[in-house]
């Protein structure tokens, strides 16, 4: 079994760890696997450059011209919208590797046109990461469902016409889209029941398989030797908060969480916990929170996360909007407690009062309660602690989902060599 998987990047952002991860998984297991990406930062030598290192100069310079039929909508919400027009080389890189099966994740920043996905020719399963391949370019819809239709008047353009940008690119993946052989890949429940609801996927297979990490790496460590590497106190008790996006990422709620810890500060928390964020560095005009707030800056490597996530007493993933964020599978694999809104795919992992706790969706107040939930009892505290790790070691090893993608990889090219001529 031959598989080439296609990312933009490799170990740049949350869906590029999540790639890789299954990459490192399926090698694990025998499988000759490969990345193919526009923007390489590992030294994994089973990684390659889509572009033999031009790409990686010019992927920013790639983006920006990619983006420009955005500022055709300057009142546009300044979220990340994909119109991917640009041509690219890929099909023909792919033939070279010849692969058995061809498995796309995050293909945006310009680096897949929409037009190429039928040119490969060979048995396609697509990752979903977010909503991008069946929207009209948004990579999460919030409260529209155009999607279901034919996008247009899109909301986050601020589009009132119908044939506008979304029905565009929503017209190209129609056309292109519709007679190839194509397996969707879900890491959740909720996002496998929003493609199975589109009008571009909804006549394709949809299969939920979670994303994995590795257990060896992320485990419980000494939380008083983690917290005296990072210099925190050992008398506090830490919140975290983090990601690829930092307090910037709007879909991550930072916001919401502000809330939260403002009102626990003046209900008896003050002098109790501290804040602890890593994916952005201390801003200029730091948020009143009520209490002391530490910032880590971005953090690549998985022993310097490991760290972080063992320094803590809970997680909090406040998202507006999540597939199955990493962060809350690297906490729970390092017996750390979640708490997050019941939405998206959060419910695939947290177990509401059982290894983290799920808040109505958006009410900060019931945030704060979930904070103070998983924190104010130590011997329940220690009970959610273990029941987080068992959980990840039960549904969400590598190994779990490298034999799962591979069966479904073997399923496929059997299938495909028996069609063949």
């Amino acid at each position: 079994m031959k598989v080439v998987l296609i990312n933009t990047s490799d170990i740049e952002g949350g869906a590029a760890r999540a790639a890789y991860r299954l990459h490192q998984g399926l090698q694990g297991i025998g499988v000759s696997s490969q990345m193919l990406v526009q923007n390489k930062k590992s030294g994994e030598p089973n990684v390659i450059l889509s572009q033999n290192g031009i790409a990686n100069k010019f992927d920013k310079i790639i983006s920006t011209i990619s983006n420009s039929p955005l500022r055709l909508y300057p009142e546009r919400n300044r979220g990340i919208f994909s119109p991917q027009w640009l041509p690219d080389s890929l099909a023909a890189r792919v033939a070279k590797i010849q692969p058995n099966i061809i498995n796309l994740h995050w293909v945006c920043g310009g680096y897949m046109q929409v037009e190429t996905v039928p040119k490969f020719n060979k048995p396609l399963v697509w990752t979903l990461h977010d909503m991008w391949p069946f929207t009209g370019g948004c990579h999460y819809s919030e409260e529209c469902d155009r999607y279901t239709k034919s996008c247009g008047s899109c909301p986050q353009l601020h589009s009132t016409k119908e044939s506008d940008l979304s029905r565009w690119v929503w017209q190209r993946k129609a056309k292109g889209w519709k007679n190839i052989d194509l397996t969707l890949v879900s890491p959740s429940a909720w996002l496998a029941k929003c493609a199975n609801s589109s009008s571009l996927f909804k006549d394709f297979r949809v299969e939920v398989i979670p994303n994995g990490i590795n257990t060896q790496k992320y485990k419980p460590i000494n939380r008083h030797w983690a917290r005296e590497i990072l210099n925190l106190p050992q008398d506090k008790q830490i919140v975290l908060f983090g990601g690829a996006g930092g307090t910037g990422d709007r879909w991550k709620g930072f916001n919401l969480l502000v809330s939260a810890l403002q009102s626990l500060s003046k209900s008896g928390w003050k002098d109790r916990i501290e804040l602890l964020v890593f994916g952005s560095s201390q801003p200029e005009n730091a948020v009143e929170l009520g209490f002391k707030a530490h910032y880590l800056g971005n953090l690549a490597d998985d022993i310097s996360l490991a760290t972080v996530y063992a320094a803590a007493d809970v997680f909090v993933a406040p998202s507006v909007y999540d597939n199955l964020p990493n962060t809350v599978m690297e906490a729970g694999a390092c017996g750390i407690p979640s708490v997050a809104f019941k939405i998206g795919g959060l419910p695939d992992m947290i177990e509401h009062c059982s290894n983290g706790y799920l808040a109505k969706p958006y009410e900060t107040e019931d945030l704060a309660r979930g904070i103070a939930w998983v924190l104010e009892d130590p011997e329940r505290h220690q009970k959610l602690c273990a029941r987080a790790r068992q959980k990840v070691e039960q549904e969400f090893t590598l190994d779990i989902q490298a034999r799962r993608y591979l069966s479904l990889f073997s399923q496929l090219a059997s299938a495909s060599n028996s069609t063949a001529p």
